[in-house]
């Protein structure tokens, strides 16, 4: 007890206060101060940056991750600044969550891959809602552009879900990315055929629908003397929203009438010659 008594009594208080007290409790301060001033500010931010992408077109789902990144790399900042003011050696905390962030990097590869592929979708839209594509191995009605994935619809109704990575480093053919489309016809007929009358019949059939765009002009020309029929190519343009039904009533008037003016489609064929052997 004594001991203790003698211990205290050696104390310089005014010492101790001066040199320990003040500076820990200045720190913890400004420590306090430092976080609630730099969380304020970070949230500040957040919302400057909100409204400023709310005026843009970028899609809703892609503002909010961004946002979401945004706020926690503000957090860590006033974080690793909050820790510097109490003294707490935070290089040794910068290198853990370097460490933390290249683990999960890693585990989260492919995930990360078609994150980032999400964002370069929504950012530059090869595609949007509602456009029939051909892409990452799938074709269909694009419904919903995720950040992850992309859902479309089947013809057929049925509904796929793509990896926005394998659609992002796939060819993508977006078929309503245009107000007009042609239709591409190659029509055979026989050598024996008339030429002319089969390149009129096709005119006639092609300019009597009135979907089929007069500018550019329907193009009909032989295309190839192939080895069992005269190919017609005939390329008609069409509204895009008018293609498919277009195409399905074209090919049906093209077949009645050139049968109406007796003009023949060949079945592919080939010619056989055999030769008697000689006799000795």
């Amino acid at each position: 007890m004594e001991t203790f008594k003698s211990f205290l009594e050696k104390i310089d208080v005014q010492q101790l206060t001066t040199q320990y007290v003040i500076p820990w409790v200045s720190n913890i301060l400004f420590a306090i101060l430092i976080f609630v001033i730099g969380r304020l500010i970070s949230k500040w931010i957040v919302a400057l940056v909100r409204r400023g992408l709310g005026r843009s077109k970028l899609d809703a789902m892609l503002i909010n991750f961004v946002l979401s990144i945004l706020s926690w790399i503000l957090f860590l900042v006033v974080l690793v600044a909050t820790l510097d003011q109490l003294q707490v050696d935070t290089t040794s905390f910068i290198a853990l969550l370097g460490a933390a962030g290249l683990a999960v990097g890693l585990a989260l590869k492919d995930s990360l891959q078609n994150f980032a592929s999400g964002v370069m979708l929504i950012l530059f839209r090869p595609f949007k809602a509602g456009d029939f594509v051909s892409a990452g191995g799938a074709e269909g009605v694009v419904e919903e552009i995720r950040i992850f994935s992309t859902t479309m619809r089947t013809p057929d109704n049925r509904e796929v879900v793509v990896p926005n990575g394998d659609i992002f480093t796939s060819v993508i053919i977006n078929n309503n990315a245009r107000e007009t489309r042609r239709i591409d016809f190659v029509i055979g007929i026989g050598y024996d055929d008339d030429l002319r009358l089969a390149k009129q019949t096709l005119e006639q059939v092609v300019t009597a629908d009135e979907r089929v765009l007069q500018d550019p002009v329907p193009f009909i020309a032989v295309g190839e003397l192939g080895g069992s029929s005269v190919d017609i190519l005939v390329r008609p343009w069409v509204k895009t929203s008018d293609y498919f039904a277009t195409k399905c009533d074209l090919t049906e008037r093209i077949k009645l009438a050139l049968d109406e003016a007796g003009v023949s489609i060949p079945y592919p064929q080939m010619d056989v010659h055999l030769d008697k052997p000689v006799a000795a």
